[in-house]
């Protein structure tokens, strides 16, 4: 599967920023998730890449810490794209994101990163 996120650029504190990644192939069919877990992922210079969010069967969404409250994942089914909106903006947010899937195989696919840039 090929997998497309968009959506980043530079913000300043406090700003909000909309996340999109397109699948080439659906991720929600028959009535279920075709792949096990949805992710979004970030990478920071110098940093090792890090889950930021989540979704998995049954919709269930997981947030690290630091963006709670302030991240929300979702998933529009018409579309056929993930999303993460991000609210209330730190310079901390500032990296690379990257959605994900792993399939029920163990398989993990990647799409090129977005950047996100906050300033303040």
């Amino acid at each position: 599967v090929q997998l497309q996120a968009s959506g980043g650029g530079l913000v300043q504190v406090g700003g909000s920023l909309r996340l999109s990644c397109a699948a080439s192939r659906p991720f929600f069919k028959f009535e279920m998730l075709q792949f096990g877990i949805l992710g979004w992922y970030r990478q920071a210079p110098g940093q090792q890449r890090e889950m930021v969010a989540s979704m998995a069967t049954g919709d269930t969404t997981n947030y690290i810490d630091s963006v709670k409250g302030r991240f929300v994942m979702s998933r529009d089914d018409v579309k056929n794209i993930l999303t993460l909106e991000m609210n209330d903006l730190k310079v901390e947010d500032t990296a690379v994101y990257y959605c994900s899937v792993r399939d029920y195989g163990g398989k993990d696919f990647w799409g090129r990163g977005t950047q996100v840039t906050v300033s303040s």
